[in-house]
């Protein structure tokens, strides 16, 4: 899939043990790093957490 800055996500699977992201938390793209699979995201609750789509976060359109 292909995501482009101002399309809005939301959050389905994170791996980060670290972050207070819960499922269904909803974000607006920053940036689409097609090449790393990295889609930076601009978190409703103030997180700017990156999904690493190839290693197990996954979004999905909100």
């Amino acid at each position: 899939m292909t995501y482009k800055k101002g399309d809005r996500v939301a959050l389905v699977h994170t791996t980060d043990p670290h972050t207070e992201l819960k499922p269904d938390d909803e974000g607006t793209v920053h940036r689409f790093d097609a090449n790393l699979s990295m889609l930076s995201v601009n978190w409703d609750s103030g997180s700017t957490l990156s999904m690493l789509l190839d290693d197990g976060d996954e979004v999905r359109p909100a």
